[in-house]
């Protein structure tokens, strides 16, 4: 819709936002007076609001950056250009997948708002995967929307110039700061901003002084800084993604950015391991426990074989890169882009367990005693990933290595 509403910047609320929809005639002129509006947002970062027709059924959703973090308030300032970066990269996310993005209606970049499709049917995935359910079209989707996106934004497809261009258009700083701090920096020192319970203490301490992994996250994280090579959603975990059993929905793109191919695909990888490990406490037949616990590992597996198979398909049908059919090249930049995300997912798994941002999968284990050893597991992992990436060279020994932990 090309609507455009003309306001100065404030936070919506349950009434004002009803201004923002009125103009875009999605609703019927004489149910607006009849709209129900919530505010639905569990983050830090935005409002979100669900606005529904009772009559008709009918509902969407609309979501405002906030201009600061809600947990900490107006000191830690936000600019309000990720509301635009995030439907833009919804937008360009749907030139190849548009089944797997949400539809974007309306966004309005003085506003800080985008208006979409209402997902209210579908469940975030970490709160379904915390509860045992299986999702049979996950894997292959989440392989085909990083895959797709990532080919289309890369050097193999698009003309140098235009490449560029996109590089400055997702030029995001201010968000990739929170990420090179809470991922690839304070986990790994003494900072303020890591919270994690005494009793790991012990073996936090061994990352901290651990100076062959602090070499390795030193690496990932210049590669992080300097290697704008696709268009990464920025922040795939799986309270990112919406899904129902024949539908899945990648959402938030609001970290979006040019950086390096492993970094979306080892977030996904890393957080279902962290659900993996979880699920030794969660589910407590033994039978229904390695079950689950399969279809985890079976889950990494094949989005990474679906990840290979559709980029290397487009590959081999649109590439423009000279070297496109010079042998080895394609199987070089896939096995790099593989050993890498093992190291950025070892990181994934050490910041969720000791730095700001939890994960609920471990959080919520009913007894602190049994949080507390699946935690130093996860340490135990993501030190060895980092440690270790390069000596990985299939997506077996990965889950290999994940099944023994």
């Amino acid at each position: 819709m090309s609507v455009k509403v003309k306001q100065a910047y404030e936070p919506l609320n349950e009434v004002s936002v009803i201004d923002v929809v009125k103009p875009l005639n999605f609703f019927d002129e004489a149910a607006v007076d009849g709209l129900v509006v919530k505010e639905i947002g569990d983050g830090n970062l935005n409002l979100v609001f669900h606005i529904n027709d009772p009559l008709s059924q009918k509902a969407l959703i609309v979501k405002q950056a906030l201009p600061y973090a809600k947990v900490v308030g107006e000191s830690w300032p936000l600019t309000l250009d990720r509301a635009r970066i995030e439907s833009d990269a919804l937008l360009k996310e749907a030139e190849s997948v548009p089944h797997l993005v949400p539809c974007v209606y309306y966004s309005d970049s003085q506003l800080a708002v985008t208006v979409m499709e209402d997902l209210s049917d579908h469940k975030i995935l970490r709160k379904g995967l915390i509860e045992g359910r299986t999702y049979p079209q996950l894997a292959e989707d989440i392989g085909t929307f990083a895959a797709n996106t990532a080919f289309f934004s890369s050097d193999f497809y698009l003309h140098p110039f235009e490449k560029k261009e996109q590089v400055k258009r997702f030029s995001n700083p201010e968000l990739c700061k929170i990420t090179e701090d809470l991922v690839f920096t304070d986990p790994f020192f003494d900072h303020d901003t890591n919270d994690f319970p005494v009793e790991l203490q012990s073996e936090v301490n061994k990352i901290w002084n651990d100076s062959e992994l602090l070499k390795e996250v030193a690496q990932l994280r210049f590669s992080f800084l300097t290697r704008a090579e696709i268009l990464l959603h920025g922040d795939l975990h799986t309270g990112s993604i919406f899904v129902k059993e024949k539908s899945t929905k990648v959402i938030d793109p609001e970290f979006a950015f040019y950086g390096p191919a492993g970094f979306d695909l080892a977030h996904f990888f890393a957080n279902l391991a962290l659900n993996h490990l979880s699920q030794n406490a969660h589910t407590k037949e033994p039978f229904q426990r390695e079950s689950f616990q399969s279809y985890l590992l079976e889950t990494i597996e094949k989005t990474w074989n679906t990840y290979t198979k559709t980029f290397s398909e487009l590959w081999h049908k649109k590439a423009a890169d000279p070297f496109a059919k010079t042998e080895g090249v394609l199987e070089n930049f896939l096995q790099n882009t593989f050993q890498e995300a093992i190291g950025f997912a070892g990181c994934e798994v050490i910041r969720r367990t000791v730095g700001l941002a939890h994960v609920a999968d471990l959080d919520s284990i009913e007894h602190k005693e049994v949080e507390h050893f699946y935690k130093k597991k996860a340490l135990e992992l993501g030190s060895y990933l980092i440690k270790n990436q390069r000596k990985f060279t299939n997506i077996n020994q990965l889950t290999d290595w994940i099944r023994g932990v």
